[in-house]
């Protein structure tokens, strides 16, 4: 089962505090809008979202359809599919794709521990 691109989304208390800290670790802005208070942040492959004020926990993201550069795969498993094979497998749902789309489209799982992972497909 491939997933796409994988990114860690930070809730965090001070964006402007928070961006100047991965600075320091070799992280550069990569998207996102400081203004809006949130932000993805790059180093080598690694990625990091900073966001003020959106949600309460760190998320685990997924995104079907991109690469770790944010560029569009030719070929992917769309989120839609994703979601049937871990609803066959028995995996419980906080929020669910609209299968009767196409295109963009998000889930939320969450692990035995309560941590959310986010799978959200952009194209």
């Amino acid at each position: 089962m491939q997933l796409g691109a994988f990114s860690i989304s930070l809730a965090v208390k001070d964006i402007k505090a928070s961006k100047e800290f991965y600075e320091k670790l070799g992280f550069e802005e990569f998207g996102g809008h400081l203004e809006q208070n949130w932000l993805i942040m790059k180093n080598g492959d690694y990625i990091i979202g900073l966001f003020q004020g959106m949600f309460d926990k760190n998320i685990l993201t997924f995104n079907p359809g991109w690469n770790q550069d944010a560029e569009k795969l030719e070929s992917f498993t769309d989120v839609r599919e994703l979601q049937k094979n871990l609803k066959e497998s028995g995996i419980e749902f906080d929020t669910e794709a609209d299968e009767s789309t196409e295109g963009p489209a998000s889930f939320v799982i969450v692990d035995p521990d309560g941590n959310p992972i986010l799978v959200d497909q952009h194209v």
